[in-house]
């Protein structure tokens, strides 16, 4: 029997992805755990195994498509003594665009629903809501209407929108352009009725927007409910000021959970300073004792960071945490994200256990992660999860800043650059070489007395790297 084979869900927070190359081609014989597509998220590129025996008998989503959904056919797998007939019979079930389906029934319901909810008649309207009587204009041929009747006007003229006071307070609260409402008063007047009914109208067009790719719903920015959308650039410039680089779904993940993450957390920041030369005495020493013929390492600063962030979580477990709507989860190991810079983004591969782990052994692993992460090749749990991150800007020569937590973290470490400054040691004026680290904190999490222990905590693993031994 003919049966679709269904875009893969590669990690629990995908939702749709690029299906980057197919390793199969229509007529193929394949089996249980044969690779079918090289499918592309939005942090890696994957393998896709099949799972039943047959062959193909119609790839019905060409390689290089982006923004392919969850769950919708790419292709039709045959079973045995099928042939490409039976594949006609799924195919057109799975070409068929459901989320363009699904919007354009919304559209059409919104515009029922705008339909049903203007009133056939006004003059039901009660006075102390508004009236639909516009006042006569000197000079406006207006006032000329019957005995004892109030005179009325069109909803435009001269230029002017005419609109009741309740309808024009309606439309300045929902942000609705009054030049975009048809008003069912009195000879196209607006009242209050238009707008609740542009209101719903604007409401069903957002949800069904909502699944389209790029499109921003008004009243909300990058899937946050309630933050109004900026304001688009391409509004104020000409097509030939610049160039247009479509957003790829890496870059679209990054924007939604930052933007969600600086949203809905509430952050604080608490700042130290950290006098980081017997670290660099340290680690030029264990440099220099690096074995020639095997085993070698080459130690960073950032190595020595990782080792001490995990040393002061298992000092100051609290910090070692995660926020849920029903308890806050308490890490056992000391998982630390490292943030790696991309040409196409930023991704945060993780060190587990980093708290039962040697320098070289940290080392060797944040080098390994970071080159699969240039090339896409990470795996899923290799990058989500963890229990803290740190964000290293140092190596750029800044000097300090701020980093938005990474869900499920409580709290990220930005660290700066090391540089000599001026310090006053024993009543003397010395040099020294300082880092300013700044942690950015889940106050939901932890409290700033919290915060405050574990930055003492890593400031003291890093200024006596060899407490690091004990």
């Amino acid at each position: 029997m003919a049966t679709n084979i269904l875009m893969p869900a590669l990690s629990p927070t995908m939702e749709e992805g690029k299906l980057s190359k197919w390793l199969v081609k229509e007529g193929d014989e394949v089996r249980s755990g044969d690779i079918l597509a090289e499918i592309e998220t939005d942090k890696a590129t994957m393998e896709f195994e099949a799972v039943d025996e047959g062959h193909i008998g119609k790839i019905l989503v060409p390689e290089g498509t982006e923004g392919v959904k969850v769950n919708q056919p790419i292709a039709v797998l045959l079973g045995e003594n099928e042939d490409a007939s039976a594949a006609a019979i799924s195919a057109p079930l799975a070409l068929v665009d459901i989320s363009s389906a699904m919007a354009s029934i919304k559209d059409a319901v919104a515009k029922e629903a705008g339909k049903a909810n203007a009133p056939a008649k006004v003059e039901a309207k009660r006075p102390s809501e508004e009236r639909n009587v516009a006042p006569a204009e000197p000079g406006s041929g207006q006032g000329e209407g019957a005995p004892g009747q109030p005179a009325v006007s069109e909803q435009k003229s001269n230029g002017r929108t005419f609109v009741s006071p309740l309808a024009r307070r309606m439309a300045a609260k929902a942000g609705i352009e009054l030049s975009s409402v048809h008003g069912s008063g009195p000879r196209g007047r607006i009242v209050k009725s238009d707008i609740e009914a542009a209101q719903a109208s604007s409401a069903a067009k957002t949800r069904a927007e909502a699944a389209v790719p790029g499109t921003a719903a008004k009243g909300e920015m990058a899937g946050v409910p309630g933050i109004a959308p900026l304001a688009d650039a391409r509004l104020f410039l000409k097509p030939e000021d610049y160039e247009e680089i479509p957003h790829d779904s890496m870059r679209k993940s990054i924007a939604k959970r930052l933007s969600s993450a600086k949203t809905l957390i509430p952050h604080y920041y608490l700042t130290i300073d950290c006098n980081i030369d017997r670290l660099l005495e340290a680690r030029a020493q264990l440099n220099e004792r690096s074995p020639k013929d095997g085993g070698v390492y080459k130690l960073s600063v950032n190595d020595f960071i990782v080792k001490a962030c995990a040393l002061a979580l298992m000092r100051v477990p609290e910090v070692n945490s995660s926020w849920t709507e029903t308890a806050i989860l308490r890490h056992r190991h000391a998982d630390v994200g490292v943030a790696v810079a991309l040409e196409f983004g930023l991704i945060t591969p993780i060190v587990f256990r980093a708290e039962e782990k040697g320098l070289a052994q940290i080392s060797r692993e944040v080098k390994a992660l970071a080159e699969r992460a240039r090339t896409k090749k990470l795996k899923p749990q290799e990058f989500e999860g963890g229990s803290f991150a740190i964000s290293n800007l140092g190596m750029f020569g800044i000097r300090d800043f701020t980093a938005v937590i990474n869900p499920p973290h409580a709290a990220i470490l930005a660290i700066g650059a090391g540089e000599q400054r001026v310090i006053v040691r024993d009543g003397k004026i010395e040099s020294a070489t300082l880092m300013t680290v700044t942690m950015s904190c889940d106050h939901r999490v932890i409290d700033g007395a919290t915060g405050a222990r574990f930055l003492q905590a890593f400031k003291g693993f890093v200024e006596e790297p060899a407490s690091m031994l004990l």
